[in-house]
């Protein structure tokens, strides 16, 4: 039996409800379920009122960008409390980095002969966080390019035309405000952050001593080899091995649910590990910190 920890729905830059959801993680068999959106917990309680009779266990969750030395990275918060004032205010100024961002997006890309309103952009993420890629959805429908890659390749990505910075905090900031909020502070897909892992031990390190509760092991772009690394890590640190499928329906059909037998799939042990420190975390409390501007992926 397994869990998986990572997806997203339309409340950020997922296809399927929170509801949609449940049903696809009943299909495959999995014991636990968490929703890890962009930027925003808004689609938690969606989730749990889905799952409420049907067995599968779930925990709050978001994915929030945030920077560590000029590095850019993603870190997961299981467990959080979405009506926390504090986090609430936090969440607040990363997404209105977005808001000004995505008009700034659109604006060059007016300068390039694109034209695409604040009004499509809205009318493709009807109930959460607009970004990038539903600008490249809106590309793809008109033509412009071929598919969600060629539109950062040619466009969004980094060093690309349309490429714009935005607000977030540093991760020792964002590890603090997570654990404020009742959560746990998990660094997503660490090995995609440098296949050799020459980067890994030295960063984790630093983390580890800014409260950082664990890491996300169990990933399907992880090898073998990235694995087997990170684990070592996480024994080192005394971290917690996570592990999700970083699910978003259409936006990325090769990024599908864990099913039974998936060597990638964590056991639903898992789950009552990252529930545990969960409430370790909720009886210590972090301190606030400052903000620091940054330009995440």
């Amino acid at each position: 039996m397994c869990v998986d920890l990572h997806t997203h729905s339309l409340y950020s830059d997922g296809t399927d409800s929170p509801e949609q959801l449940v049903r696809l993680a009943l299909a495959a068999g999995l014991k636990g379920l968490s929703l890890t959106d962009h930027d925003t917990a808004q689609g938690c309680g969606e989730l749990e009122r889905a799952a409420r009779g049907t067995g599968l266990a779930v925990v709050n969750g978001i994915e929030i960008s945030c920077l560590h030395n000029a590095l850019s990275l993603h870190m997961l918060g299981y467990g959080i409390d979405p009506a926390d004032p504090i986090l609430i205010r936090r969440l607040e100024k990363i997404q209105e980095g977005r808001r000004v961002r995505n008009q700034k997006i659109l604006a060059r890309l007016r300068e390039q002969g694109i034209r695409v309103s604040e009004k499509d952009l809205e009318a493709v993420s009807p109930r959460g966080q607009a970004g990038r890629p539903h600008i490249a959805r809106l590309l793809v429908k008109r033509g412009v390019v071929s598919g969600m890659e060629q539109a950062f390749d040619r466009l969004l990505g980094r060093g690309r035309p349309a490429h714009v910075e935005r607000f977030c905090y540093s991760a020792a900031e964002t590890i603090a405000f997570i654990h404020q909020a009742g959560g746990v502070a998990v660094l997503a897909h660490p090995g995609q952050l440098d296949p050799s892992m020459r980067l890994q031990p030295p960063l984790i390190r630093e983390l580890s001593a800014r409260g950082l509760d664990g890491l996300e092991v169990h990933y399907p772009g992880h090898s073998p080899r990235i694995r087997e690394g990170l684990k070592r890590l996480a024994r080192e640190h005394r971290l917690l091995v996570t592990g999700g499928s970083d699910y978003h329906g259409g936006n990325r059909k090769n990024t599908l649910f864990s099913a039974h037998g998936d060597s990638l799939c964590p056991p639903n042990t898992i789950l009552d590990q990252v529930l545990a420190r969960i409430e370790s975390r909720r009886r210590s409390p972090a301190n606030d910190t400052k903000e620091t501007p940054c330009t995440p992926s």
